[in-house]
């Protein structure tokens, strides 16, 4: 199998050998028999360590972006916090995007930082800016990477980033939520680890919370996986499950995703009320020639600045009809949030503060023309 489409639906998921199933079993069970002590059954002893149905998601996360390994976690903010307690120590450093989403910066800043960690915010479409603060940087340090960003859409150059990185001797992590492996691969591009809330895209359907990373090096891996292991925060088999049910749609969904927000954000263009549409599929989007070198797709979210103020914004996002007002993102249904009160609520008064009159869309699998009308009703009210 070598097309990404045939191995969403195939790796990891061989028939059940005892019946034949083609989908493999759930496996709803805590701990494991064993032969005799300490001789298990194909390394199982107990579903904190390990269990068919996670494992399953795991080599089908791993296959699909190119990792050595992947591992999957409670949330997407889990599967940061244990790639980052596996990487830092007091003294380390940070070094993040000036728009990412709410919660990661959160944890870095409120967790990380009073533990000992140095945390530097730059815009990472600046190679210059991010070489500066990359600048005689300690080891370990992060690199941390989100394009699309969250919410206002910006695109970094993984690649050149990467080789940026790289020069510095920093570890390259790039948050992939919004694209998905189905639109971009990161660890193709040179990053070192990819992070996802799983959540979003891959699950797909809004019934699931999840998170994940998938690594190019094995021995940083066995550090993540031990984390998994001793920390305890894993993917509960029937979330892994749904997950897995989610990614076989994946592709499909993503292409019909990125449709819809293409005439969505056609639509919104010139309207009166619109100051400005963030999304990369816009040839006027300064990363549209990046996104168009390093994504498949240019995805579902956008973000738009209302011209008259937070008000306007506020209105607009509590006048959708199809579009239903709430936070996440990724799910077949469309969503619309306005960030500076809800998912970015916790970078007001910092850098990454959203500014107030800017809403972000989650642009569903609907048809297009009733989304289309129902943000257009929206701005008219």
């Amino acid at each position: 199998m070598t097309e990404f489409d045939t191995r969403a639906i195939h790796a990891g998921q061989e028939p059940d050998g005892p019946t034949g199933a083609v989908i493999p079993p759930l496996h709803l069970t805590s701990t494991y028999v064993q032969d005799g002590i300490g001789q298990m059954r194909n390394g199982y002893e107990y579903s904190r360590s390990g269990n068919p149905t996670r494992d399953s998601l795991q080599t089908l996360l791993a296959d699909l972006d190119g990792g050595v390994a992947a591992y999957s976690f409670s949330s997407g903010l889990a599967a940061e916090d244990a790639l980052l307690r596996a990487t830092l120590r007091p003294g380390a450093r940070v070094v993040m995007g000036n728009d990412v989403y709410g919660g990661t910066h959160r944890l870095v800043s409120r967790l990380h930082v009073p533990w000992g960690v140095d945390l530097v915010v730059v815009d990472m479409s600046d190679l210059d800016r991010v070489r500066a603060a990359l600048q005689d940087a300690p080891e370990p340090t992060v690199l941390w990477v989100e394009t699309p960003t969250n919410p206002l859409m910006k695109i970094a150059d993984v690649e050149a980033l990467a080789a940026v990185g790289h020069d510095a001797g920093a570890l390259v992590v790039v948050d992939n939520t919004f694209a998905s492996p189905a639109l971009q691969q990161p660890l193709a591009l040179g990053a070192d680890v990819v992070a996802y809330s799983t959540t979003k895209y891959l699950g797909g359907h809004s019934d699931v919370v999840g998170g994940a990373v998938v690594l190019a090096d094995q021995e940083l891996a066995d550090q993540v996986q031990f984390l998994q292991f001793g920390a305890g925060a894993i993917s509960s088999p029937f979330d892994a499950w749904l997950t897995i049910r989610g990614i076989k749609t994946l592709a499909v969904r993503m292409e019909r995703h990125s449709q819809n927000a293409q005439a969505v954000a056609e639509a919104l263009v010139g309207h009166p009320a619109v100051e400005r549409v963030f999304y990369p599929g816009l040839p006027d989007h300064p990363g549209h020639d990046v996104a168009a070198r390093q994504m498949r797709g240019f995805g579902g979210m956008l973000s738009v600045a209302l011209a008259g103020g937070p008000d306007a914004a506020r209105s607009f996002a509590e006048s959708t009809e199809v579009f239903a007002l709430a936070e996440s993102l990724g799910g077949v249904e469309s969503l619309i949030g306005y960030p500076s009160e809800m998912t970015h609520a916790s970078v007001k008064g910092t850098e990454l503060a959203v500014p107030e009159n800017v809403v972000r869309l989650s642009v569903g699998i609907e048809d297009a023309r009733d989304l289309v009308d129902d943000v257009t009703q929206a701005l008219r009210r």
